[in-house]
């Protein structure tokens, strides 16, 4: 695994476990050339998924990008990264599961949506906001008013 400090390719792993939420293998590694230390995340991929966006480019499914915006949507609330690393796990497995390797954005959004509806009501109104794109603040009353029926 090559150091993310300086680039040097030999890192050693000097302590593996199972992840909080048992879906990954967490390692601990060290570059003797820098003397620095780094996490590194080990998952099973059942296969590679391709995201159809709006405008219809393909882009690779990255699954960092989908916790960095349930992260920002949780933000100072009251969820766990454990929470968060089990929601996005849910979603990707879901997608895994799929017959199509290629999922619309759209599809992944309202995926997003439903899980955090469940988890915190507040951090779905702010996903909603950037999801569904809110340009005045009568949209975030509508919106609301539409989901408190």
């Amino acid at each position: 695994m090559r150091c993310p400090f300086c680039g040097n390719i030999e890192t050693q792993v000097k302590d593996s476990r199972i992840s909080d939420d048992g879906e990954a293998i967490k390692r601990r590694r060290y570059c003797a050339t820098c003397d620095s230390r780094f996490t590194t995340y080990e998952r099973v991929q059942l296969r590679e998924i391709l995201v159809i966006k709006k405008n219809g480019e393909k882009k690779i499914f990255d699954q960092e990008k989908l916790k960095k915006s349930i992260e920002m949507a949780v933000r100072k609330r009251p969820v766990s990264e454990l929470q968060v690393e089990k929601l996005v796990n849910n979603i990707v497995r879901q997608l895994e599961t799929e017959n199509e390797t290629e999922i619309a954005s759209a599809k992944i959004g309202e995926m997003v949506m439903m899980a955090l509806e469940r988890l915190d009501k507040v951090a779905f109104v702010r996903f909603a906001s950037v999801y569904k794109n809110f340009e005045k603040a009568d949209d975030f009353q509508k919106f609301i008013k539409q989901i408190a029926k």
